[in-house]
């Protein structure tokens, strides 16, 4: 029995750094935790995954079998990917571990939007499985790139339909006025449309106010949790909430 946290988000969001980082708190907190690897193109990795795609399928290797560039070589590995679930998740079972993170392909779209992301969801995830969607901190400090990448979260929840946390990555590089509010934004949607109203015009206003008049009807205004790698801020909030998601409060050791 063990529980999987995927981390997801766009490239340069902090996925590896914080997947890095939270494992070496859990393990810290006498937590068992295993890392899964599942970028095929990931040049460096900032910790040793336990499980590896890489030991499965090889983004050179796929380019120079198909005679593929970089790009279609990754959309390539990532579909290639559902071949060796069994295989990987065996990996998983054998290690026994309880806390399973999932560091997702450096590029959102090859993960989520192809066939074989919520097919691997599904099947590597264990007793039960969350998505930690990271926000990427410079976009979020505008309400129109706020409104953007709750967007992008709330269809990533429609792909994988499964508990979703927002996660405001690399916190330390924004201040504590603009970390306030942007977690006000999500707190009172309203705030949020009277900024709107007061730095965009035109369609762009027109657009951002009807997008966000949707969020809020589907009830996608989380309030993020900020976390900070460098600083190590935040990883105690984090596990708080994925203990409320997965274990009603009481965290498995």
């Amino acid at each position: 029995m063990y529980y999987t946290t995927f981390f997801v988000g766009t490239a340069g969001s902090g996925k590896s750094t914080l997947a890095n980082i939270y494992s070496k708190w859990l393990g810290e907190q006498n937590i068992d935790v295993v890392t899964v690897n599942l970028d095929p193109g990931a040049r460096y990795i900032p910790y040793t995954p336990d499980v590896d795609i890489r030991e499965y399928v090889v983004l050179e290797d796929v380019m120079d079998a198909f005679n593929l560039g970089p790009n279609g070589g990754l959309v390539a590995c990532v579909d290639m990917m559902v071949n060796f679930i069994e295989e990987i998740k065996k990996e998983i079972d054998d290690l026994g571990a309880t806390h399973v993170l999932v560091d997702t392909p450096g590029q959102l779209e090859l993960f989520a939007f192809r066939e074989s992301g919520p097919i691997v969801t599904s099947s590597l995830g264990g007793t039960q499985s969350a998505v930690c969607f990271l926000m990427d901190p410079f976009l979020t400090r505008t309400p129109q790139g706020f409104v953007s990448i709750m967007l992008l979260g709330a269809s990533i929840q429609y792909r994988f339909f499964l508990p979703q946390l927002t996660v405001l990555s690399k916190s330390d590089m924004l201040t504590g006025r603009e970390i306030q509010k942007i977690i006000g934004w999500a707190l009172d949607p309203q705030t949020l449309i009277e900024a709107i109203e007061n730095e965009t015009q035109g369609m762009k206003r027109e657009m951002s106010l009807g997008i966000c008049d949707a969020l809020a009807k589907i009830h996608m205004f989380d309030v993020p949790i900020p976390v900070s790698s460098t600083k190590l801020e935040g990883l105690d909030n984090l596990q708080a909430a994925l203990e409320r998601i997965y274990t009603g409060g009481e965290l498995a050791t």
